[in-house]
């Protein structure tokens, strides 16, 4: 069904393409103006429609910045939320909101980096808030690449190593027909671009794409899985507890494909498995379906994703007499030494 949605609407490609290509065009030569903020701002954005792997590297710089002693804020268009405008998310000790006011990645993001974060549409106005109502000195936004209204120090482009090697593949053209935001040529304003294997092994950028990857500082990043959490109690289980049990596997999110490998690359069976769009908003009619099918099939545990957990938790009467348990990962990268030096030499020659 969605692919003959594409197909349908694939006449809107050209025009999404040519509005895409006359919108960088007026950046580049700057008739449209880019504002710069007082602090250090790093973008992590990508080409494509979800699933490059945004979030845990945002959570991954995070921790890098406070390593180097900067105090960083987040700050994110704050996608799903039911919310308007600019709110300030995150002090830095206490989450402020609700996931659905502010959104499940940046609700996310709050929880795990434990920095002062905020969501607003209008990043430069979002930017300016976020540092006075914090007193950060970097900012790291999330999802930003295709938002060039804002100056960035460092700008960092996701690509999902998967999606990387579809080429020739419908999902590699650009929206409706396909899953790209911008075409691969759109790399050249990058400075950093980070090809994220998740939970494969590294793979070589296919030589149809090489001339667009050809003299940019290039780090492959990967996934670890740091251990498997209670949703109520966060507390935490190895994944060798899960292994042979009968599990429900709840997920919704945009490419579920490594989240499933990884569970079944440690004999977690996934064959009983529910999958959800991403930024699922779960109501009552979700919560009664996974009771249903967690009966039915006769389930020890529900196992999610840690975005989908953030949603679930204020569920947690509702799923009382249910086990339910989230994956949690990290980011890491390959040659993480020279990118830390890079990002230090970067920040001292601001």
């Amino acid at each position: 069904m969605l692919n003959l949605i594409r197909l349908i609407l694939s006449p809107l490609t050209i025009v999404y393409a040519f509005v895409v290509k006359v919108r960088n065009y007026l950046f580049d030569k700057g008739i449209f103006k880019i504002t710069r903020v007082d602090a250090f701002v790093i973008s992590v954005g990508n080409l494509t429609v979800g699933g490059s792997g945004k979030t845990p590297a945002v959570i991954f710089l995070a921790e890098l910045l406070k390593k180097f002693n900067r105090k960083p804020g987040i700050l994110s268009r704050g996608y799903g939320r039911n919310s308007y405008g600019y709110l300030f998310v995150s002090d830095g000790n206490k989450i402020l909101t609700t996931v659905d006011d502010c959104g499940d990645e940046m609700y996310l993001v709050s929880d795990e980096a434990k920095a002062a974060t905020a969501v607003s549409e209008r990043r430069v106005i979002g930017a300016r808030k976020l540092i006075a109502d914090s007193g950060v000195d970097s900012i790291i936004l999330d999802d930003a690449f295709q938002h060039r209204w804002i100056h960035r120090n460092i700008d960092i482009v996701m690509v999902d190593q998967r999606f990387m090697l579809k080429t020739g593949s419908i999902e590699q053209k650009i929206l409706p027909l396909g899953l790209m935001r911008e075409p691969f040529d759109s790399l050249s304003r990058s400075d950093i671009v980070i090809i994220n294997r998740k939970f494969s092994e590294r793979a070589e950028i296919p030589e149809k794409l090489n001339e667009y990857f050809r003299n940019k500082t290039i780090f492959y990043g990967y996934y670890i899985a740091t251990g498997i959490f209670d949703v109520k109690s966060h507390h935490e289980f190895a994944l060798e507890e899960f292994q042979g049990q009968k599990s429900l596997v709840v997920c919704g999110i945009a490419r579920p494909h490594s989240f499933l490998s990884i569970l079944e690359n440690n004999r977690i069976d996934i064959k009983n498995k529910m999958l959800l769009p991403d930024h699922k908003n779960y109501t009552l009619k979700e919560i009664q379906e996974i009771r249903k099918r967690f009966y039915d099939t006769n389930a020890n545990s529900v196992l999610t994703t840690q975005k989908d957990a953030v949603k679930l938790f204020k569920f947690s009467k509702d799923l009382d007499d249910i086990d339910i348990y989230y994956l949690k990962i990290k980011l890491m990268l390959e040659n993480q030494e020279k990118f830390e030096e890079l990002l230090k030499d970067r920040l001292a020659n601001k």
